[in-house]
């Protein structure tokens, strides 16, 4: 078999390489099955999870390049790779401090690369840990080098992949000696990269801090201070502010409710003119008695046993759009918004427009 020319040293290395590749197939396998276990259970979302065994030929490059420095073939760290690239720099800390307490970490030979600070590091700046299987995790007393290979676990954002990958493609690397034009224009974007991650980060923060004021807002009442977008509108709704409108509605015939969503409406009463939960508060104090009579007028001849839960909402929107003048233009755009656009959401604004037109809000 070839030894490609390798010293004594160097072939025997190789020859355990190869016997041992089975071994290394599995511990990557059970190495990918708990890392996908960890971060299923953690929440934390991903762009990916990949692994990967050195080629044989890769293998040869390391011997060729210092065989010397290693005595055994578990003294080789990165025969096995694994790489998780996370979004933002917080994720990457939860996830190397759960590889922490998954693995045994040898710390000796780990490299947190973000804390270099070199002015052009920004692409390889990710967390290198060296690990092994512990027993009280997984043990196959068939196989006890399993708990005794080394390695590599990468963990790193998307933009520092990305720049990682790009440096690579072009055959940059930060100890080649190239023109200095190059790493400064290298170095520059490298800086902005450095500054998008952080800046990622912080936004995320902010949206997160912004939730969490606009639910305790909506938790205690002060709704005028709350501006209607998706974020407040789903937590005002976990309050079931349309309840009781929808109760009065369906007893009309004795109706079920079916629990649909409501957010669709959300452009609906931002078309309206609503700018906060307080003016939807108000829409349903003002309204909901019209609103009613609507139903009244719409279900008193009928049977209707299944309603949906959103009528209640619907008509508090028909009886604002009417009542501001939007007549059937404004009530086609309701539908248009709620159930897509169709040459079917004219008719029906007809229908409920003639419907209305007989209500004393009409009037």
């Amino acid at each position: 078999m070839d030894n490609y020319g390798l010293d004594l040293h160097a072939s025997m290395l190789l020859d355990e390489y190869r016997e041992q590749l089975p071994v290394y197939g599995r511990l990557r396998e059970v190495v990918m099955e708990q890392l996908m276990g960890m971060l299923k259970q953690s929440g934390i979302e991903v762009t990916s999870l990949d692994s990967r065994i050195k080629t044989e030929k890769s293998f040869v490059g390391k011997l060729q390049r210092k065989a010397s420095k290693y005595h055994a073939l578990t003294d080789i760290t990165d025969i096995i790779g694994v790489r998780i690239v996370a979004y933002y720099n917080e994720d990457v800390d939860r996830i190397a401090s759960m590889a922490e307490n998954l693995f045994e970490v040898d710390w000796a030979n780990s490299v947190d690369k973000r804390k270099m600070h070199q002015f052009d590091s920004f692409g390889y700046n990710s967390l290198h840990y060296i690990c092994r299987m512990p027993k009280e995790l997984f043990c196959d007393p068939a196989e006890p080098s399993l708990n005794e290979i080394r390695f590599e676990l990468q963990m790193r954002t998307a933009l520092q992949h990305v720049w990682s990958d790009i440096q690579h493609d072009i055959g940059y690397k930060s100890e080649i000696e190239t023109p200095m034009v190059y790493h400064r224009d290298l170095s520059r974007l490298a800086g902005l990269l450095e500054l998008a991650d952080n800046e990622f980060s912080r936004i995320r923060r902010d949206i997160a801090d912004y939730r969490r004021r606009a639910q305790s807002l909506v938790q205690t009442g002060h709704l005028d201070e709350v501006m209607l977008d998706g974020d407040t509108f789903r937590s005002y709704l976990q309050t079931r502010p349309f309840d009781k409108l929808n109760e009065r509605i369906a007893a009309i015939t004795q109706a079920e409710l079916q629990e649909v969503p409501m957010m669709p409406y959300l452009l609906v009463l931002r078309n309206i003119g609503l700018s906060t939960l307080g003016d939807v508060e108000r829409m349903i104090a003002e309204d909901t008695e019209d609103a009613y009579q609507l139903a009244l007028y719409q279900l008193g001849a009928t049977d209707i046993d299944i309603l949906s839960s959103t009528v209640g909402l619907q008509n508090l929107c028909i009886v604002a759009i009417l009542k501001s003048g939007g007549g059937k233009i404004g009530l086609q755009h309701m539908f248009d918004a709620v159930n897509g656009v169709s040459a079917q959401n004219a008719d029906l604004a007809e229908i409920v427009f003639k419907q209305a037109a007989r209500l004393s809000f009409m009037a």
